[in-house]
């Protein structure tokens, strides 16, 4: 369902009308199109403290492909300020410093990254101010407006950023703000030894990937951009979506595997069916079954979990135990702010939901030693979807007003931020929860 209000607040009588009531005024996001790939203008790098990373040679930022400046620039697309040298308090005020003469005067759907360093524990100072950096982003993110994101990134080595940062500062990730991403450094032998030369327009050539509930709504936007990205795409559904399903592999060329995801032998036979094996695994089937607690029959609550959360715990175990996912693979699972903030009416949703949070916090670094295989998922909030527009007008409205870009996100968003952790340069990317919500007011 098309979102009127950000139609009308697009037009001059519009924009007169919410402002003159103190209204949200969305502004139209700039997305990934073949078109227009990135966002037009400088990149300004700011240094904020002593950095060890060596971004201000420019020699080694050509070497990380981080298309960034140093000179002045009247109207950056993004501003990425490097506060890794940030130790104590006094330094902190280099962030104001930074960013308080350039942030109005980046352009619309720009971009704001902020460069962190991992919280020392011997260093109470040091981590106390590279704290202080993560509710000084989500603040700024939910008052810089113009549809600008902002974004944080702690980080201990800029190779192992590059895809983090080249997604970061693209359209590709429109409706991803307020997020605190960790990026580890990347190890040596998690590359998968059939991978092709890295091309950062198709990085997943020659990559095999399997999206769950595909065939449709947020899955088969997943599909479609990881097959834009190079990949072999196999649609898995249920055989009652079959036809949907061999629909969208037949357009993305690809494949489609008719198959109940909650089976006890799914994880064997999607095995059978790749005999090849397999380098991304996207969990994106799930259901809800609304009801509260009090009225909430043991079906709707099984039915459930069984869904969103069982059926993903057997599938990625069976699948990482056979070897079917190979080494320098990804694991993306599907969770929602529900499971973060909690909602009326799905406990069992937001349990299922919160349930992959644990699972990936506790896998990533198990399965990193020993698969060699990133696990990492995405959260999405208030998303354009079918079933989205069955929710009565005024709760409607209310989901997409309720975040720092006043509007809902679109499956693409999803399906962008799904292919950023697919990457094969993502490997330091690992253990992440990483929401797609235009920064949410509701949850952490």
């Amino acid at each position: 369902m098309a979102d009127r209000y950000l139609s009308f607040t697009g037009t001059a009588p519009g924009r007169l009308l919410t402002r003159r009531l103190g209204l949200p005024q969305p502004a139209a996001l700039q997305r990934w199109t073949p078109e227009q790939p990135s966002l037009k203008g400088d990149r300004l790098l700011l240094t904020a403290g002593k950095s060890d990373l060596g971004l201000t040679d420019a020699d080694a930022r050509t070497a990380l492909g981080l298309d960034l400046t140093t000179a002045p620039s009247e109207k950056p697309a993004a501003v990425v300020l490097d506060a890794t040298g940030v130790r104590d308090v006094e330094t902190l005020a280099e962030v104001h410093a930074a960013l308080h003469p350039v942030v109005r005067s980046v352009a619309e759907s720009g971009r704001v990254v902020v460069l962190g360093a991992p919280l020392d524990p011997a260093d109470h100072h040091q981590a106390a101010v590279q704290q202080a950096l993560e509710g000084f982003t989500r603040s700024l993110g939910k008052e810089i407006g113009h549809g600008r994101t902002v974004n944080l990134v702690r980080l201990t080595d800029a190779h192992a950023a590059e895809s983090t940062l080249r997604f970061l500062l693209s359209p590709r990730s429109a409706y991803v703000s307020g997020q605190v991403i960790e990026v580890g450094s990347a190890p040596a032998d998690v590359t998968a030894p059939h991978d092709p030369p890295h091309d950062p327009d198709r990085p997943l050539t020659g990559r095999t990937a399997l999206v769950t509930g595909a065939a449709r709504g947020i899955g088969e936007a997943v599909a479609e951009t990881l097959a834009r990205d190079g990949a072999r795409v196999v649609v898995l559904d249920v055989p009652q979506a079959e036809q949907d399903a061999r629909r969208v592999a037949d357009r993305l060329g690809g494949t489609a595997l008719a198959l109940d995801i909650t089976a006890p032998d799914a994880g064997t036979r999607i095995a059978a069916a790749l005999p090849d094996g397999l380098d991304v695994l996207v969990h994106n089937a799930g259901i809800t079954r609304d009801r509260r607690l009090v009225n909430m029959p043991a079906e709707r609550w099984s039915s459930v979990l069984d869904v969103n959360l069982a059926s993903v715990l057997r599938t990625t175990d069976a699948l990482l135990e056979s070897g079917t996912l190979r080494r320098g693979g990804r694991v993306v699972a599907t969770a929602s702010i529900a499971g973060l903030a909690g909602n009326a009416g799905q406990t069992n949703y937001g349990a299922s939901k919160a349930g992959i949070v644990g699972l990936v916090r506790a896998l990533a670094p198990r399965a990193l030693a020993e698969h060699g295989v990133t696990v990492n998922a995405v959260a999405p909030g208030f998303v354009e979807t079918k079933m989205t527009a069955a929710i009565p007008l005024f709760i409607r409205e209310a989901g997409r007003r309720m975040n720092s870009l006043a509007q809902g996100g679109l499956p693409i968003d999803v399906a962008e931020t799904t292919a950023w952790l697919a990457d094969p340069g993502s490997s330091g990317v690992n253990g992440q929860v990483v929401r797609v919500c235009g920064q949410s007011l509701l949850g952490a």
